[in-house]
């Protein structure tokens, strides 16, 4: 766990024309989980290395696994712009060169737009950008066979409007310089890419029109859309439509094999009856329609891949819902079984085409035998996160749907002391892939849960959840003009921060329920913009989409003031702001000043003053990628824009979350397409916080508790423990040389903070937080922990850091990993030590300190010094709440009593012991007391060379002191019989020990020695 470093200062002073973008480098925010994968639409390799796969979500970056998928890590953070990954290709002729394309071809209504091409000449250590910016979504990238310099791209563009920069592109300097050397509108772009294998100067391109509006998918032309084919390497063009439907073409992707390169095939998008694997046996001159199979083509706009067996070009294999194989070219088809639905891409072993990469909507996992069998996707912490929500429970849970797989819940920390591995305690708690899933205050074993508009109450105690769908209407397919609730897929679940009864739902209108969502009633009338004209059937001119993601007019927000029961404001996915004041009996249009038919994302009304309230909204599904956060102090009645492009947050950074900490006025945080932000003056300036957060899209904020939340469209959950700092920070603060926080309380918990692998959830080691800030470097930093009388427990200083010990190893245990152990820092900024709520442990045979007990529940007091002076703060110890009932206040100081007793003994026997062999180190072997000294070394530690060594009275004193250790108890009767038998065995060893050392200085007297 790295520590925190920041200047205070920079905080509170910067101007926002000199903001930082690395003022914010060391905060530690750490990743909770789910490694549960998320949607993954490019994935490669290289025939050199059938061990290593590359594998590129949409947006969670790019990520390698060296062991066939057994770990992943991921090799994009702090380098890229963007975790949205359209394309991945390894240069043939050498390994280490590859190149990314950001932006997902999948273009569904949360795709995140790309950001350019990237190249990496070290297999993925280190990257550079390579141009490209401004293409949109780069759907394929393919390297020349022989010259990793030769680079051809096909860029999409913007999945929202017309750009001049779609088309096909080409490098010959390695990404350095690009030609555009396909154009054919500002609205058709280039989907997919091949090179003929025995002659790369033959390129075959896909066009593809397709343009996402909020309320609809466009997919398709009749005359832009196409195969284009080049036979001289790119610098001409011709279209080859001869055997391709006359009608309306949408998308295309195309397989090449080196086993026959004459043959192409092509899985086309077209009216149904002359859709799906189209082949040509002429190298891209004339085509025919192969199958049409119902199954191959199933949502052409998300899936479309086709993919052809290297050795032998009969053997066809396509991705969609499912994943399909053909053994005759294309005729029949069989479907084979992946780890997730929902296919979209693969890369075959050329050598070995039994070993290939597959990616689907649950991450990427590869096979060694033909796909008989996978690796896991439980090792890939990719998670698209709609929101966050948090429970009441110690410690507490963290909520949301995961786009693609279900509800989720993670546990902030552990919730017992086993460590939860990959799948660190996932549950799912009813409802569906999109959420929310909001726990009931003061019943989490009840969560509220959505799933594509459907209202459920989830029963954690029955594993059961009762279904109670406003209106009861199947949304799928129907033009939602003739529905008569109007429910998004994402739609707003709020209990009331007044009742925890009283839950609101949302369509166009609010709807309220008192008895867990038996019975509803609409207290609202329509609060949307409702234009007539976007109430259409999604999908044309070819498929239709209709899945609820293109519901316009529908409620985004529903927010019940904290501070005022029956204000509740409301925000649409078509641009208004509502308000109601008076428990929904009217309603006032408030809506910010902002370009119309915006998606309001989040509204936060504010715990610290009636009438305010923050709005977040984005326009970027209409081509406006332009920031818009709002403050209103009234009610909505007038609006301060937080964003203008130059205080902070760019102009190119839509806006998702804006957050008020409950804590401190005036303290924001906002979570944007491109990272997170704070501002200490209410929304004038900004500042990146993005610090170790991967650069993802945030999606939603919560602080709870004093931690910071986040969720993210790619990379899971994140959480920045302990905000005191930010809570308490000032000028005056900040000014002075040295200053030591006030410490939030502390909780007495025992768990495991390992992680097996990099990738499994990170937790915070137990103990107490506390924070210092330095102005300057400083030669020296102590920190004392004190007891309520004075008395010294724990003494730390910057000039001796503590060792970081091996992990105790089980039989059959893997190696945890232990979190880098806490230190004094001494540079200039803000840091953290977290005091393991130990005293001093006790001496051990091995010479060094071992662990101590646990200090009990109370008040205690942090002693800083440095540069000659010292501040002291006060720290509040509390028990974990989980005991309450069954482990008492005289319990734990019982146990400590008997603990530091059983201290006391180590120490004195770990001092005989070294007394021991201290002597023996410079003993003649004839001295007539060596034998009896090195026997009674044997007879006190035990001998390990042997697999089950009889026990010595070392090993007896540690299995009493592991006994009364492990858990909050008074220790029973037996600890405390044991403790005074080994006092006596203790007390005659040493006797015996002093008794032979007297011997031996009488000796050397009496030799002169």
């Amino acid at each position: 766990m790295r520590l925190l470093t920041l200047s205070l200062l920079s905080l509170l002073l910067l101007p926002a024309s000199a903001q930082e973008a690395d003022l914010f480098s060391n905060l530690d925010f750490r990743n909770v989980g789910p490694t549960r994968g998320g949607r993954v639409t490019a994935v490669a390799g290289h025939r050199a290395h059938p061990h290593t796969f590359y594998m590129g979500a949409t947006g969670g970056g790019v990520w390698k696994t060296t062991d066939y998928g057994t770990t992943w890590e991921n090799i994009s953070d702090g380098f890229f712009q963007t975790g949205s990954i359209g394309s991945i290709d390894v240069a043939d002729a050498d390994s280490d060169v590859i190149y990314v394309g950001t932006g997902s071809d999948g273009i569904r209504s949360n795709v995140i737009i790309g950001r350019g091409m990237y190249k990496s000449t070290d297999a993925g250590r280190t990257w550079t950008h390579a141009g490209l910016t401004d293409a949109g979504q780069l759907s394929a990238v393919v390297v020349h066979p022989t010259n990793p310099e030769v680079v051809y791209v096909a860029a999409l563009g913007s999945p929202f409007g017309p750009n001049p920069e779609r088309g096909v592109y080409k490098s010959i300097d390695g990404g350095s310089n690009w030609q555009h050397v396909l154009f054919v509108s500002e609205n058709t772009g280039a989907v997919d890419l091949e090179l003929n294998p025995s002659n790369p100067e033959e390129v075959y391109a896909a066009m593809w029109t397709a343009r996402r509006y909020p309320w609809s998918i466009d997919s398709g032309s009749e005359t832009e859309n196409g195969i284009y084919k080049s036979t001289d390497g790119g610098l001409t063009w011709a279209q080859k439509s001869t055997g391709l439907p006359e009608g309306p073409i949408g998308k295309i992707d195309f397989a090449v094999t080196p086993a026959d390169p004459t043959r192409v095939y092509a899985l086309v998008e077209a009216a149904p009856e002359v859709e799906g694997l189209y082949r040509s046996n002429d190298r891209g001159e004339t085509w025919r329609l192969i199958s049409n199979e119902n199954g191959i083509m199933r949502r052409p706009f998300y899936y479309t891949n086709v993919d052809a067996d290297p050795h032998d070009a009969d053997v066809v294999w396509v991705n969609n819902e499912g994943f399909f194989k053909s053994s005759n070219g294309g005729a029949d088809w069989r479907r084979v079984s992946t780890p997730h639905g929902d296919n979209h891409d693969m890369w075959i072993n050329p050598d070995n085409p039994d070993i290939f990469v597959q990616s689907n909507d649950g991450g990427a996992n590869v096979t060694l035998d033909g796909g008989r069998t996978w690796s896991s996707q439980t090792n890939q912490p990719t998670a698209e996160l709609y929101q966050i929500n948090a429970d009441d429970r110690f410690p507490y849970w963290i909520y949301a749907g995961q786009q693609d797989n279900s509800t989720i819940a993670v546990p902030s920390l552990p919730p017992g002391t086993r460590v939860g591995g990959h799948t660190a305690f996932w549950e799912a708690i009813g409802g569906c892939e999109t959420g929310p899933a909001v726990p009931k205050p003061g019943d989490a074993d009840i969560v509220y849960s959505n799933c594509k508009g459907r209202f459920g109450r989830f029963n954690r105690r029955t594993g059961q959840e009762m279904h109670y769908y406003v209106g009861a209407v199947d949304m799928y397919g129907v033009n939602p003009s003739t529905l008569p609730y109007r429910f998004q897929r994402v739609v707003p679940i709020e209990v009331s921060p007044h009742d925890a009864n009283t839950v609101y739902h949302g369509s166009q209108y609010v709807h309220r329920t008192r008895d867990e969502g038996r019975t509803w009633e609409q207290i609202s009338p329509d609060l949307t913009a409702f234009r007539p004209e976007r109430q259409v059937i999604s999908g044309k001119p070819i498929t239709r989409d209709i899945t609820g993601e293109e519901h316009y007019s529908t409620l985004y927000v529903i927010e019940e003031s904290p501070l005022e029961r029956g204000v509740i404001w409301t925000g649409a996915n078509d641009g208004p702001v509502h308000v109601t004041r008076d428990d929904g009996a009217s309603w006032t249009d408030v809506t910010p000043p902002m370009p119309p038919e915006g998606r309001i994302q989040h509204i936060d009304v504010s715990p610290h003053a009636p009438g305010k309230a923050y709005v977040a909204a984005y326009r970027y599904l209409l081509n406006d990628f332009r920031p818009y956060l709002f403050r209103t102090t009234d009610y909505g009645q007038s609006w301060t824009l937080l964003t203008d492009g130059t205080n902070g947050i760019g102009d190119f950074n839509p806006t998702r979350v804006v957050r008020e900490d409950p804590d401190r006025e005036g303290l924001l945080y906002a979570g944007t397409e491109y990272g997170l932000f704070v501002s200490f003056d209410d929304g004038i300036s900004w500042q990146s916080m993005q610090a170790n957060l991967p650069m993802t899209p945030i999606t939603d904020i919560k602080v709870h508790r004093g931690d910071l939340l986040i969720a993210t469209m790619g990379r899971s959950f994140w959480i920045l423990d302990d905000l005191s700092p930010l809570h308490q920070v000032s000028e005056a603060i900040a000014a002075r040389p040295a200053h030591l926080f006030a410490p939030r309380e502390a909780y007495r918990m025992r768990y495991s903070a390992f992680q097996r692998e990099s990738t499994d959830p990170e937790y915070l080691p137990a103990g107490a937080t506390i924070w210092y800030h330095l102005a300057e470097d400083a030669d020296v930093v102590e920190l004392e922990i004190l007891d309520g009388s004075g008395t010294v427990l724990r003494h730390y200083t910057s000039a001796e850091q503590a060792e970081n010990q091996p992990a105790e190893q089980g039989m059959r245990a893997p190696v945890p990993i232990r979190p880098e152990p806490e230190a004094l820092e001494t540079t200039a900024g803000l840091h953290r030590f977290i005091w393991d709520l130990r005293h001093s442990g006790p001496l051990q045979v091995s010479g060094r300190t071992g662990r101590g007990p646990m200090a009990v529940p109370g008040e205690y007091i942090v002693r800083m010094s440095t540069g000659g002076e010292s501040q002291t703060v006060g720290l509040t110890v509390l028990p974990d709440p989980r005991l309450e009932g069954d482990v008492s206040q005289a319990d734990m100081e019982a146990q400590l009593a008997h603990n530091q007793s059983m201290g006391e003994l180590l120490t004195r026997f770990a001092r005989a012991v070294r007394a021991v062999n201290q002597q023996l180190e410079g003993m003649e072997r004839t001295h007539p007391l060596r034998d009896r000294l090195a026997g009674l070394k044997d007879r006190m530690v035990t001998d390990n060379s042997d697999s089950y060594p009889p026990r010595m009275l070392d090993s007896h004193l540690r299995y009493l002191a592991g006994m009364t250790m492990r858990a909050d108890q008074r220790p029973g009767r037996d600890a405390y019989e044991r403790l005074a038998t080994l006092t006596q065995e203790v007390d005659a060893m040493v006797a015996e020990v002093e008794q032979v050392l007297a011997e031996l200085r009488e000796d050397a007297v009496s030799s002169g020695g």
